[in-house]
């Protein structure tokens, strides 16, 4: 084999010798019998005869289906490995036409056919086997094993096959192995029978030192990976090397059954060796990288007959071992704090490695380790991959900020990966801290962690376990929960069990009649104004849940485009047609979808680069990011009014002092984005400078944009539209991180919740109207800020996202007990479309 690397593309049709021969019975020539006045002797023998014949057929044919039929013969191919120890890897091993690889080859399929007859299930049912590779370690073998089994027999086989490392031990006990291979591993799993079925493409590559070899989806950038096939990279590097896989373009469909892509540790696509299957569309800022254990990887591509899309590139490399595992694996620390984290953090860990970190603090401490992240591969009981910190096993996804304490100056952390099946892994801090005083001047939770001790008792979980907010005396202007629990008032009465015994819902309707509905907001109102279409509530919970109640199209309502009255409630872009011309559905398109995967990393407020496609940064012309807007056409924007107000030097009104970048994620990346200016600025007319109320603004760009990945348009709800008091919604922008702060780099998201107007309005000393929105976030001390005003405050419905406010204003930021206020969108829909026609 030359030097260079190698690339061999075989395209193979359909396997038609596999198929099962049907056998048919032949058609019997009968001749008439002619017709007689009565059945003489002779007629009588041939009817006995031809009875008889009958008979025997019909029997033939049942035993025949259900014996022969049953033990019909299916063939079965079992992709496996062996290693090899008393054999030294020679390159020639790496060219199959190479006389040492042949010789090394007849000698495997020699001892597997060996190995396979003295295990009678097996042996009456193998063909053969063929070895399709050899890497280093000492040797290890890749082959694959033809079985031809009767469809009775396919599961104990198959279960046979998987208890194969077992059998070859037990045999390699048993009798003298001198001259034979000396095995020490031995890994078998069934190829899907699918796989030959469709074309296949095989590619063959091997990496050198300081050289990076991109590979990518056939087709792959001009045009969608094809349909119906299976194509694999087998890729190798130099001895002592480890493979690294970086995909810096992810782009398939969402569905795994359908369409996906596996790695695998090894040469062929054994279960076993798994280390992922992945699917669906990855960003930049939500890296996809794999690391091999020895020096071969296998990447495989399968898709089915439906869908396209563009596939994959991704970089692959070689690092020396020495080095890959030198940099992340392990270590011993004696300084009072650090951080260390599992190897190829935050990208995938590689299967088959064991880091051990040796943590020693001055002896009149103790050691506290906090885990910002945690993504460990699941298995029973940890028994597959797992961190042990000490004599404790950890596994799975854990909490952001999970935290574990040493009762010592001493720590041990381990970390464990096994064979198949890998995960992004952990990221550490370990403190120092006195035994005696863990928490000079502040509260000690109970999971060791320090928080200050004015956030005890104020109804915020701050701790994390909330044993800063056990045994608390409320304060007058709390919730005081009969568990003992204080919650901020702002979330009583608001259809969410936020005390936990549901204590914070109880009396909010108490002074309401029989015959009466008791409102959200407490507001008692007749019952027969329930379900009426009208909001008599105020806060639309009236006509919640109303679904097929309404026979009157009323405000509430969602009213088709031909006439049609919806009554359930948010019908629109949910996958579900409710009008019979469709029209709740047909202008979707692609508003409200987010094209890649969120990381299942917990904690932070970096949003994801294309997680929040509708986000734009609205800068004065050469100068900074001061406003945030939302995408809702490729000509329109949606931002807030006070945006727009003139001031002594500047003339925010007007088109001409604004550049606008759209599919932006990091501010320090501008050339990344795509720039547009603007052609028309509409600010609500009635907007009030001084209550803030209608702060809403529309704005045309002065040429449309052209949707993609990281710049789609958000969902607009209709004017019915209900986001009911207590659900959860988004807010993002590159406002400030705190109040009187400056903004930040990376787009950051935040988590609220929607509070209950009369409450808000009480919090906000009575200047909430009609067309204001207040959300607030469940564990405190996050908001919007400066700089985020004019942004989205996105809801998530059935898969879509839609806009359900404006950031408008607030009394400061993060501020307990100071909910941010929102423009409601709903409110200004036929505004929108009378100036926009969107």
């Amino acid at each position: 084999m030359s030097d260079e690397e190698t690339v061999i593309i075989v395209t193979l049709s359909s396997d038609k010798d596999w198929d099962q021969a049907v056998t048919f019975l032949p058609a019997t020539d009968s001749k008439k019998l002619e017709k007689k006045k009565r059945p003489g002797k002779t007629g009588a023998i041939i009817g006995i005869v031809i009875f008889a014949a009958v008979v025997a057929l019909m029997t033939g044919l049942l035993v025949w289906h259900f014996h022969f039929r049953k033990d019909t013969k299916v063939k079965k191919m079992y992709a496996g490995s062996i290693n090899i120890t008393n054999q030294v890897f020679l390159n020639d091993y790496e060219n199959p036409n190479s006389t040492e690889f042949q010789a090394l080859a007849n000698q495997v399929s020699a001892q597997l056919k060996e190995l396979y007859s003295k295990i009678p299930q097996l042996s009456k049912y193998y063909v053969g086997s063929t070895v399709q590779a050899f890497s280093e370690g000492s040797v290890i073998a890749y082959y694959l094993s033809e079985f031809h089994v009767p469809v009775s027999q396919e599961t104990a086989v198959n279960n046979i096959m998987t208890t194969m490392d077992e059998m070859m031990k037990k045999q390699r006990r048993l009798k003298d192995q001198t001259g034979k291979l000396m095995i020490t591993r031995m890994d078998t799993s069934a190829l899907d029978s699918q796989i030959f079925t469709k074309h296949m493409y095989t590619y063959a590559l091997h990496t050198r030192p300081n050289e990076v070899i991109d590979i990518m989806s056939p087709g792959f950038p001009n045009y969608p990976y094809p349909q119906n096939t299976f194509s694999q990279w087998q890729l190798r590097a130099d001895p002592g090397n480890v493979i690294k896989l970086d995909f810096t373009t992810f782009n398939m469909e969402e569905n795994c059954d359908n369409d996906f892509i596996k790695v695998y540790d090894s040469l062929l696509p054994i279960e076993g060796r798994l280390m992922a299957q992945k699917c669906g569309r990855y960003s930049p800022n939500n890296p996809l990288g794999f690391v091999s254990s020895g020096n071969v990887m296998l990447v495989t591509l399968v898709t089915n007959e439906l869908g396209d899309f563009p596939g994959f590139r991704a970089q692959v490399s070689q690092v020396p071992v020495d080095r890959a595992r030198a940099t992340s694996c392990g270590g011993t620390f004696t300084a009072l704090s650090g951080t260390f984290t599992s190897p190829n953090y935050p990208k995938y860990y590689p299967p088959l490695m064991r880091c051990e970190w040796n943590i020693q603090v001055p002896p009149t401490m103790n050691v506290k380790l906090t885990f910002s992240k945690f993504m460990m591969s699941v298995g029973g009981s940890c028994l597959n991959d797992y961190v042990q910190v000490n004599d404790e096993k950890l596994c799975g996804s854990l909490p952001s900020t999970t935290m574990r304490a040493s009762t010592t100056n001493k720590m041990t952390v381990i970390f464990s990966s096994d064979a198949s099946y890998v995960d992004r892994g952990f990221n550490a801090t370990y403190q120092a801290f006195e035994p005696n005083n863990p928490c000079p001047d502040k509260f000690l939770c109970s999971n060791k962690r320090c928080v200050s001790t004015t956030l005890v008792c104020d109804g915020w979980n701050d701790c994390g376990d909330t044993s800063d907010e056990k045994n608390c005396q409320c304060k007058s202007d709390m919730i005081s929960c009969k568990n003992g629990l204080c919650k901020p008032m702002f979330w009583k009465c608001d259809g969410v069990d936020d005390c936990g015994d549901k204590s914070d819902e109880m009396n909010c309707g108490a002074g309401c009649k029989e015959g009466e509905f008791t409102c959200g907001n407490g507001v008692c109102i007749s019952g027969k104004q329930r379900c009426d279409g009208r909001n008599d509530c105020t806060d639309n919970s009236d006509e919640a849940d109303c679904s097929g109640r309404s026979t009157v199209c009323l405000g509430t309502n969602f009213q088709c485009k031909n006439g049609q009255c919806i009554s359930k409630q948010n019908p629109e872009c949910d996958g579900v047609q409710d009008c019979t011309d469709g029209s709740d559905e047909n202008d979707c398109g692609v508003c409200g979808l987010r094209p890649f995967k969120t990381s299942r990393i917990v904690g932070g407020q970096d949003a994801t680069e294309g997680e929040w496609p509708w986000q734009v940064s609205l800068h004065i012309k050469n100068s900074l990011h001061v406003c945030g807007a939302s995408i809702i056409s490729e000509r329109w924007l949606v931002t807030a009014a006070h945006c727009v107000q003139d001031e002594p030097k500047l003339r925010l009104s007007q088109p001409e002092s604004w550049e606008v970048y759209l599919g932006l994620h990091t501010q320090k990346q501008l050339g990344k984005a795509e720039k547009r200016y603007l052609k028309r600025i509409i600010a609500h007319p009635s907007y009030n400078e001084f209550t803030f109320d209608y702060d809403i603004a529309l704005m045309e760009l002065d040429q449309p944009v052209t949707f993609r990945d990281t710049i789609r348009p958000i969902c607009l709800p209709s004017s019915s539209y209900i986001f009911p008091v207590g659900k959860s919604v988004w807010i993002t922008g590159w406002g400030a991180t705190k109040e009187g702060g400056s903004g930040a780099t990376v787009l950051q998201k935040a988590e609220v919740r929607i509070i209950n107007s009369t409450v808000c309005d009480t919090l906000m000393n009575g200047q909430i109207t009609s067309r204001m929105t207040c959300a607030g976030v469940l564990a405190g001390g996050v908001d919007a800020c400066q700089g985020d005003s004019g942004g989205p405050m996105s809801s998530i419905e059935a898969g879509r996202v839609f806009l359900a406010g404006v950031v408008s204003w607030g009394d400061g930021c993060a501020r307990r007990n100071k909910p941010g206020i929102y423009s409601t969108v709903p409110k200004f829909r036929a505004w929108i479309k009378e100036q926009t026609g969107v």
